[in-house]
């Protein structure tokens, strides 16, 4: 018979190449930006190995596969090895991964333990027992196939004889290429012999085969002889045999007499030049599989998120009960599920997480998402629903329409918690879960800030004790120890000596008046402006004296507790957005003044590097989830009066990059527009550098009636006639109030959507008279809302206005510019947003003006702490009041947070407990130990 035609590998893994490029390009087309990704895993540095990665990295490179070689030292030991894996099992831009054999490490690794590692449907080696598995059982469908046992496949394939009915032999029954062969071949209906070792009569086996695989690893093993006529030969060996003619001395066979056998096979595959460049082109070949498969369950850029489906109950129930009957989804899935990687979560338990800002880092490249701030009219006492529209909203947005949306919320304090308030999760069937982890402690940020506050503030009164009873000497020598008989500096004291201009960094070269300088603070009592702060409601404590004992030698004073929101350190967290820059900041507070008028910051304290330590888990957000299954953010709670009331940047920037390009994160400013959103807009988004997208003002019935001269809302008591009954005449008169609001959005060139937050006494006419009015004030678009017993779907109406408003024009503006002077920042301000004629400043408000413009600091931003109750300071003039004067009684200076806060009015910022507080509901079932009562 004719010399059997020879099976080049070359030839059909060219062709395989060029297959895999088109279909490489169609996915480019079909999702622009996208490439398939190949992993490989290298341990040590084998020659051999580097050989053949090199091989595969090129022909990637060819086909247009993003290919990345991850190259591990010899050193590795097999927890390294599987940390490594775990990572690019996470990465969704990698869908290929194989780990390169043999591991050529000098510590014990089980190959088995870390092929197994790599989850199945990104293994394109096929070698974990998922894979061969399923191929064991048929599954061919969906399973990686080893690559050289493919290869085979698609060399018989070329001949176009049909394998179905032939008999098959398979010689070799290794894991990676004689056993999966066997499965490949019965699966594809041969009759399928493996010989190995041990079998007995091989020539005659042999001599039975219609398709002969040969992988035993012995050259030359086969002989022509045993072949029967017209076989199909497919030879996998790769083997050394001494050859004089070659310079090397040696040539490469097979593991059949090639010679003898291609004069009785129909095919044969060379060697080398046969199955070997097809293993690279089937690896190639399952790489963009793997790909495709990808994008048929996974849209780039589209969470595979779970959402919880709701069963809202009428009437609503409590909260509470509301929180308990939901099941959250483990907290690390829905990590998972919106591409968080495992070592960027700690988990505090199944239900709350925090999130590593490695995160940021890694998404930097990343398009953000649409930018959504939650604001509010002037609200009752009662609040009007901010929180409530804020969750429901990104459930409309993300269970309802299929769009990634995350919620980035403050974080609640205990002591409105405890006090009159209740939490701040939303309500009814929008809100955070579990609303009692959410409300109590969470992760401990607050704990953190209270002990870095009070560090502070400890320090601030030893340094004056210790400065009024020492002598220079003794400071300096206190300050700057001896050990072991030498002095040296901190690198804290550095950069104090810097700031002096004392440019030392010997100790003992400083001259007495140079150490004087250095260690003497010099603090004025009267200007220390740093209280200490507890985070309960407790009046008792808004006016102290400390010093009372005898060891503090008469070094009395009179100070205060602030509720530990009101903290500059918590306005720190809000306002920063990495580590090194809350280091910046908390090293620049300004807590005192000396007796000569310079600011004394932490820095010069010595305490700013231990407050970095306190707050280094701090400025972790939070996650949590919301009652559909939607991720929130909650981070940060800085107050919305002397401080500006919204959730961190960090949580901002990290949600707006995971939800990507169309996705929508919705953030709430606390208080009304003329506070929290003016604040958001002129602090916040100045700092972060974020533009916002789409404002949402929520408005109620209840509210406007009261703007248009309803009776007093007091928390507590129940609402008179005129709220729970039509009344379009109040209602169209309090709308006022609200056409300022959308006014005041609209001013910083940002689309305004208005939420009505529907209640079950408000009528249909009411409703439509409000959409009505804000529409011809100007909002996008105003909705009814009924998110609060309807959950996501009762915010449907206002996601797909909220939608389609942020594709509008935006033409986002700051109100001012920071390098006004401060009175006319705070004119602005006024007159813009308030509608005051004009501001009246205090002798003290006046003497700030000149220090903090001495001091350098009046080019910060101005964060108002007014009355949220009214657009003026006067918190009983509802509306829109006009010809009113505002008065600025003091102001006060944030340097590190980065704002000045002048104070309109007096206002407290330690809350007291009311009559009855909201503990006496609050209870633990000893039984189940849940947490029983309503927030």
């Amino acid at each position: 018979m004719a010399a059997a035609q020879i099976l080049s590998g070359k030839t059909v893994s060219a062709q395989v190449r060029e297959r895999l490029q088109n279909q490489v390009a169609k996915l480019k087309e079909t999702a622009p930006g996208f490439r398939p990704g190949l992993a490989i895993l290298q341990v040590g540095d084998r020659d051999d190995s580097n050989l053949f990665i090199r091989m595969k990295l090129k022909a990637a490179a060819e086909i247009g596969i993003n290919a990345n070689h991850i190259k591990l030292p010899n050193t590795a030991s097999e927890a390294e090895v599987l940390r490594c894996v775990n990572a690019l099992n996470e990465d969704p831009a990698i869908h290929g991964f194989i780990v390169q054999l043999p591991l050529d490490s000098n510590k014990p690794i089980n190959t088995e333990k870390i092929t197994n590692a790599v989850v199945p449907e990104k293994d394109v080696d096929g070698l974990s027992s998922i894979n061969a598995g399923k191929l064991s059982r048929g599954d061919l469908g969906d399973c990686f196939i080893p690559c050289t046992p493919k290869g085979c496949m698609e060399l018989i394939r070329q001949t176009g004889i049909q394998v179905a009915g032939k008999r098959a032999v398979v010689i070799g029954r290794s894991k990676i290429v004689g056993a999966p062969m066997h499965d490949l071949l019965l699966w594809n209906h041969a009759t399928v012999t493996t010989c190995h070792s041990k079998t007995a009569s091989l020539a005659e086996e042999v001599g039975k085969a219609d398709i002969l695989v040969v992988a035993a690893g012995k050259a030359e093993m086969v002989k022509g002889e045993w072949i029967k006529p017209g076989a199909v030969v497919i030879d996998c060996g790769i083997n050394h045999i001494p050859d004089s003619t070659k310079a090397s001395g040696k040539r490469v066979v097979g593991d059949v007499a090639y010679s003898t056998a291609k004069e009785k096979a129909s095919y044969i595959t060379p060697v080398p030049g046969g199955v070997g460049p097809m293993t690279v082109a089937m690896l190639m070949q399952s790489t963009v599989e793997s790909a495709q498969r990808f994008l048929e369950k996974y849209q780039p850029g589209k969470w595979n998120i779970q959402y919880n489906q709701l069963s809202p109950r009428t009437p609503v129930p409590s909260d509470i009960e509301i929180s308990r009957s939901c099941s959250p989804k483990p907290i690390g899935q829905l990590a998972r599920e919106i591409g968080l990687l495992s070592d960027e979560v700690e988990l505090y338990g199944h239900r709350k997480a925090k999130i590593l800002l490695s995160a940021l880092g890694r998404l930097k490249d990343q398009p953000d998402g649409r930018y959504v701030v939650v604001t509010g009219i002037t609200p009752t006492p009662l609040g009007e629903g901010k929180s409530t529209t804020t969750i429901g909203l990104v459930q409309a947005l993300g269970a309802h329409l299929g769009r990634n949306a995350f919620a980035c919320v403050r974080q609640p304090s205990q002591g409105p918690t405890f006090g009159i308030k209740g939490g701040a999760a939303g309500g009814g069937y929008s809100q955070v879960v579990p609303m009692e982890e959410f409300n109590l402690h969470l992760t401990g940020d607050i704990h953190a800030i209270t002990a870095s506050n009070n560090l502070v503030a400890a320090s601030i009164d030893a340094r004056i004790f210790h400065e009024a009873t020492q002598s220079d000497q003794a400071l300096y020598s206190r300050l700057v120890p001896l050990i072991d008989g030498t002095r040296k500096f901190s690198d804290i004291q550095i950069r104090r000596l810097q700031r002096l201009h004392i440019k030392k960094t010997d100790p003992d070269t400083l001259t007495e008046d140079e150490i004087k300088k250095f260690v003497r603070l010099d603090i004025d009592p009267e200007s220390i402006t740093w209280a200490r702060v507890l985070d309960t409601n407790d009046r008792f404590l808004r006016k102290i004296t400390i010093g009372q004992s005898l060891t503090e030698k008469g070094h009395s004073r009179t100070t205060q507790f602030d509720i530990t929101v009101a903290s500059e350190i918590m306005a720190v967290l809000a306002l920063t957005d990495s580590l090194e820059d809350m280091r910046r900041r908390l090293a620049r507070m300004v807590v005192a003044s000396s007796r000569e008028g310079i600011p004394v910051t932490t820095e010069d304290l010595g305490v700013s590097g231990a407050l970095t330590v306190l707050m280094k888990d701090a400025i972790k957000p939070n996650l949590m989830q919301t009652l559909e299954g939607d991720p929130v953010f909650v981070h940060a709670g800085p107050f919305a009066n002397i401080a500006h009331g919204n959730s961190s940047i960090v949580a901002d920037k990290i949600a707006l990059k995971l939800v990507g390009k169309e996705g929508f994160v919705v953030t709430e400013a606390g208080f009304g527009a003329d506070i929290g959103m003016e604040k958001f807009f002129d602090i916040k988004c100045r700092y972060s550098g974020l533009q916002p997208h789409v404002v949402v003002l929520v408005a109620t019935i209840r509210a406007l009636k009261m703007h248009g001269g309803g009776p007093t809302v007091t928390a507590g008591v129940p609402l008179p006639k005129e709220y729970t009954e039509e009344n379009l005449q109040l209602l169209a008169k309090g709308c006022c109030n609200l056409s300022k609001q959308i006014q005041n959005a609209r001013t910083f060139g940002v689309p305004v959507v208005v939420a009505v937050n529907a209640f079950k006494s408000d009528t249909e006419a009411e409703l439509q008279l409000v959409m009505h009015r804000a529409k011809e004030a100007g909002a996008f678009d105003a909705v009814k809302c009924t998110h609060w017993a309807d959950g996501g779907k009762g915010a449907l109406a206002l996601a797909e206005a909220v939608q389609q408003a942020s594709q509008a024009p935006n033409n986002f503006r700051f109100l001012y510019d920071v390098e006004l002077p401060i009175l006319d920042k705070i004119k602005i301000i006024a007159q813009k947003i308030y509608g005051a004629d004009d501001v009246e400043l205090l002798p003290e408000a006046e003497q700030k003006v000149m220090l903090y413009t001495k001091q350098g600091f009046g080019n910060l931003p101005i964060c108002m702490a007014k009355t949220h109750l009214s657009l003026s300071h006067d918190p009983e003039r509802k509306g829109v009041p006009t010809g009113f004067i505002l008065p600025i009684r003091d102001i006060r200076a944030s340097v590190g947070a980065g704002f000045l806060y002048p104070l309109v009015g007096t206002m407290s910022t330690m809350p007291g407990l009311p009559t009855r507080p909201c503990f006496y509901d609050i209870d633990l079932d000893p039984v189940t130990g849940d947490v029983t009562g309503l927030f």
